[in-house]
């Protein structure tokens, strides 16, 4: 699973690797936990071109009744045939901007240490997101997931799942609205390569989601 990432690219790197019309102001976040509010990139139904839109991480499926924690992850060799992911799989796919993500690696009974996974080059990348609307009850808000898949040779020894990383090529076809075939987009999310991504422990503080510090970057 994917269940905590950073994402300290500025406004402006953003809307240059995402092909957004203009930048907004992005505050750093160096430690964000599911239910928290998370930038994403989508389509705007209406011009048809891409922007920027802040979601509650956890997503909640059409029809819900409310009070769901939602889905932080889906899998993504499955969630195009599961009731609660399809039309979002269909519909509602989006990306997720970030600079790293984390995983706990089993240590013994007792200790799990945190890694920090990113690419080399520590540029801004995609995940590969789905999301939902604010259900029809009051105080709902638009929800989103991240999808996960089998880990390459640098998250393997940490953990036995990875998000999907999309090549930044890719980004098109993923948001595109006219693809509604899953056939036609789960190609797509395959385990980034290796060599182009990096790892290293960190400080166990990350295990607060409410140390959102630059200290969560460096290197235990």
């Amino acid at each position: 699973m994917c269940g905590r990432f950073n994402q300290t690219a500025s406004g402006e790197e953003v809307a240059q690797a995402f092909g957004l019309d203009e930048a907004v102001e992005l505050v750093p976040r160096y430690n964000i936990a599911p239910t928290q509010a998370i930038a994403v990139v989508g389509v705007q139904p209406k011009t048809g071109r891409r922007g920027l839109a802040s979601l509650k991480w956890g997503l909640v499926p059409r029809g819900s009744l409310g009070g769901e924690k939602g889905f932080i992850n889906a899998r993504a060799e499955t969630a195009w045939e599961k009731p609660s992911f399809s039309e979002a799989f269909a519909h509602r796919r989006c990306l997720i901007p970030a600079t790293g993500f984390y995983e706990w690696q089993r240590i013994d009974a007792r200790r799990r240490q945190p890694w920090l996974i990113r690419l080399a080059s520590g540029r801004v990348f995609a995940f590969a997101g789905l999301w939902e609307p604010a259900a029809a009850i009051p105080g709902a808000v638009p929800t989103c997931t991240i999808l996960t898949t089998e880990p390459n040779d640098v998250a393997r020894p940490i953990h036995d799942r990875m998000p999907a990383i999309l090549a930044p090529g890719d980004y098109a076809r993923w948001l595109d609205p006219v693809v509604t075939t899953p056939a036609e987009v789960r190609p797509l999310l395959r385990p980034f390569p290796a060599a182009e991504m990096a790892s290293f422990p960190v400080t166990t503080a990350v295990n607060n989601p409410a140390f959102d510090d630059p200290a969560c970057l460096l290197p235990a």
